[in-house]
This record gives C-alpha cells, structure tokens and sequence, in this order.
C-alpha cells in the first residue's frame, strides 16, 4: 500500500472505535483505486465521497467533518458523485497513456 495507506486505514478504525460510530461506518482496504497522486485516498459510502492525500493524524478530524457537513470545505475533498469537477490536477491511472515499447534492433 502506498503513502502510509495502511496507517490511514488503522487510524480511521480507531478513530470510527473511539467515536462510537461502528453501526455508520465500516471500512474496506482496497489496492487500488486509480487516484494514485492523490494517495491515500478513501471513498465514504454510501455517499460516494472521496477524500485525497489523508495523514494518519487528521483521521479524527475528516470523520468529525462528515459527521457535520463540513467536509467539502476540507482541503482533502476530492468528489462526490454527481460533481462535474474533481479537485485534483492528476489523471487518474486509467487514463495515463502507456509508453510505447522500443523495438530491440
């Protein structure tokens, strides 16, 4: 996993722990998701919003915000489903063209 992905994910499960949410929020590691720039990056269900580029300590503070509303002020919003926008300037893994491989001569 990429960008201390693995101490975001436990830091989100504690978090969802010590904040009595377990009946909300249940998390799922994935591998990829194809926004690899913008690593780590979780989507919350089932409102379908992506946060980008989370650090283990703000865990705490992005479930708080969810809670309230307040996370498309967040610089870690990234999308929810039905923007036209996506706040990133990356192309997501996907849409990247392939180099094209040398021919041995």
């Amino acid at each position: 996993m990429k960008k201390d992905a693995e101490e975001v994910t436990q830091s989100i499960r504690r978090c969802i722990q010590n904040m009595n949410l377990d009946d909300e929020y249940h998390t799922v590691r994935t591998r990829c998701i194809g926004r690899c720039d913008d690593a780590p990056v979780a989507m919350l269900a089932p409102d379908n919003i992506w946060l980008q580029n989370i650090n283990p300590t703000e865990c705490e503070f992005l479930l708080r915000n969810v809670q309230t509303d307040g996370i498309r002020n967040s610089k870690h919003f990234l999308y929810q489903m039905g923007d036209n926008h996506i706040n990133s300037d990356s192309i997501p893994t996907k849409l990247r063209k392939k180099p094209k491989n040398k021919q041995h001569e």
